[in-house]
């Protein structure tokens, strides 16, 4: 749509937090304006459909916390089926690289390792969580693997206190037409002006002016939904300077988790539907596999923290390349010619990201409040950094959207009629 001259509140960013905001602002009357630098709506949430119906979620895939998380109701308004079966990491489907009694064990070690740091955060201080691991013990490597998937990076850059902070149900489904997709169709009714990159929010004056890659326009409120590290950075900055701000969002960096979507040219019925395999469970460094998602002849392969990024630095090819060698190595040589690239994520190479989602540093869990924050009533902020609770998600986004869409609405004089 063309760039407005003047708007109540403009939202910057039309990811879940923006859409979030904009629809939270949708029956007030105001003049509303989402800028999005991106051609789409969605930001780390977007599905891309490929060959034979292959469904690929390129940023967040499943509905955590599901028996909480508003998207659920919103699918099922808007006709999108939900897969309710139990995620791949939940269960063991065959014994290949990783035993049931070894899996067991593993899983004995998680659950300690997490009430140590539920109880050292009850304790205090705040330390990096890799101060909870024992020393030598043999599942320390796996711990901090599966840290990179679920943090973006590894134990030694995550706060115990952010660890205690985060509320998991371990209710998780799947959006069977894509998570990103379903996003998209909350956010089609919302006025977006696309390709428009906002460079600058110069508060000083009576009236909010917005420098963007299409111009200039101004505002009453301003929601900015943009990623932390965009902030942290200055690509996105602001005058009079903010300096809390900045230094927030620095404490909350965006970790690194990427997928690549592999066909399988074989029927299938070798391998479960919805099965689980891990590249190896003795390094960090290492990827996991989702075997025929949703029965997809299809493998989705997962990596996260150090090693997404090297394999991103190392090219297009290299997510790919690796995930076949460690898939071959515990399925057989056959697997080789079965096994095809068809896509995967580059979110640090993103320039509109430049990462996967927030992770709160040793000793700076207090940042996302501090984020959250609104400056002078006049500008709001959103995203998943600031969720207290569902930071990382897909809906934690979505619900800090719909809270600075409202502190917004409140500071706003009721027009007479």
């Amino acid at each position: 749509m063309p760039l407005p001259s003047d708007v109540d509140v403009a939202i910057i960013g039309a990811g879940a937090a923006g859409i979030g905001a904009a629809r939270a602002l949708e029956a007030s009357g105001l003049r509303v304006i989402l800028l999005e630098a991106r051609d789409r709506l969605g930001g780390r949430a977007f599905t891309r459909q490929l060959e034979n119906g292959i469904v690929f979620d390129v940023g967040c895939g499943w509905l955590h916390s599901a028996d909480k998380n508003p998207f659920v109701a919103i699918a099922t308004r808007l006709g999108f089926d939900i897969d309710r079966s139990r995620p791949h990491w939940s269960q063991q489907t065959f014994n290949i690289g990783f035993p049931q009694h070894e899996r067991e064990a593993y899983l004995r070690e998680m659950e300690a390792f997490y009430a140590r740091a539920e109880k050292a955060a009850e304790e205090g201080p705040d330390r990096p969580a890799s101060a909870l691991l024992l020393p030598g013990n043999r599942w320390n490597a796996m711990l901090d693997c599966v840290s990179t998937y679920i943090n973006g990076v590894e134990l030694d850059r995550v706060s115990i206190y952010d660890i205690d902070a985060y509320e998991d149900t371990e209710v998780n489904w799947r959006v069977k037409r894509g998570y990103g997709a379903l996003v998209a169709a909350y956010g089609a009714t919302c006025p977006v002006a696309f390709d428009t990159q906002v460079g600058l929010i110069d508060h000083a004056g009576a009236r909010i002016r917005i420098e963007t890659s299409r111009g200039t326009l101004t505002a009453t409120k301003v929601i900015v939904t943009v990623p932390t590290n965009l902030i942290a950075d200055e690509t996105l900055r602001f005058s009079p300077a903010l300096p809390d701000k900045i230094a927030a969002t620095r404490g909350l960096p965006l970790g690194l988790a990427d997928k690549v979507m592999l066909a399988l040219d074989d029927d299938g019925e070798a391998l479960p539907r919805d099965g689980n395999l891990r590249g190896s469970t003795t390094k960090v460094g290492t990827g996991t596999y989702h075997l025929r998602p949703q029965g997809f002849p299809s493998i989705e392969g997962y990596f996260g923290g150090r090693f997404a990024r090297e394999l991103e630095d190392a090219g297009e090819g290299a997510m790919a390349a690796t995930a076949i060698d460690e898939i071959v190595a515990l399925l057989g040589s056959a697997y080789r010619k079965k096994l095809r690239p068809l896509s995967s994520s580059r979110w640090a190479h993103d320039r509109f990201a430049t990462g996967s989602y927030s992770h709160a540093l040793p000793g700076h869990a207090d940042d996302r409040a501090i984020l959250a924050t609104p400056v002078d009533d006049r500008l709001f902020f959103a995203g998943e950094a600031t969720s207290p609770n569902f930071f990382s998600t897909c809906h934690g986004a979505l619900e800090s959207g719909i809270r600075a869409g409202k502190e917004a609405l409140a500071t706003i004089p009721v027009r007479a009629a």
